[in-house]
């Protein structure tokens, strides 16, 4: 579709593209590659935000953080906006998962980000 724009479509079996990131001491969720990414830190982890819509259009993403065997901590940019002004709390111990989501409607200017799910189950 290349940026074209599609109205009133009926949308059955929708997917979107889930990118595995590589620990690393700065991780970078570049949104021209996914929607959905995860990570398994080896080290505590800042993130960035790149390749967002452009301003006047809606773009979001999740990330799935799952601890490994230590208790990893997380930097996020300071253009994200958590409610109340709080960042949340990242779950502790190996193989626990939380969800975050993210939006944006100015190009990532700012970000509103969310806890979504904190000590998730592992999936089987």
């Amino acid at each position: 579709f290349a940026d074209g724009v599609v109205q009133r479509p009926e949308m059955k079996d929708y997917s979107e593209t889930k990118v595995a990131l590589s620990a690393a001491a700065t991780v970078t969720c570049d949104l021209s590659t996914g929607n959905v990414f995860t990570l398994t830190p080896d080290q505590n982890t800042e993130f960035a935000f790149t390749n967002p819509s452009p301003t006047g259009k809606s773009c979001a993403f999740t990330l799935i953080w799952t601890q490994d065997g230590s208790d990893r901590t997380i930097t996020w940019p300071t253009s994200v906006d958590w409610p109340g002004g709080a960042e949340p709390t990242v779950t502790s111990g190996s193989g626990k998962i939380d969800v975050y989501t993210f939006f944006t409607l100015d190009a990532g200017t700012i970000w509103y980000g969310f806890q979504a799910g904190a000590d998730m189950l592992t999936p089987s």
